[in-house]
């Protein structure tokens, strides 16, 4: 991977952080006060889901 892939990797990243919130301000406020409510413990897992995922679809 070089450093201008990883440099678009973010800025896709970036743009698709933000359809949500542009596309759907009420759901996006509702979503991160849900996700607000959740223990660390809740948290901190499905991190670890998107962290795996994202490092199998590197892997694949």
């Amino acid at each position: 991977m070089t450093f201008d892939s990883l440099w678009t990797a973010l800025a896709l990243v970036l743009v698709i952080e933000g359809l949500l919130p542009f596309l759907s301000p009420q759901g996006w406020r509702r979503a991160v006060s849900q996700i607000a409510l959740l223990q660390d413990g809740q948290i901190r897992f499905f991190a670890l889901l998107a962290i795996v995922a994202g490092v199998a679809v590197l892997w694949f």
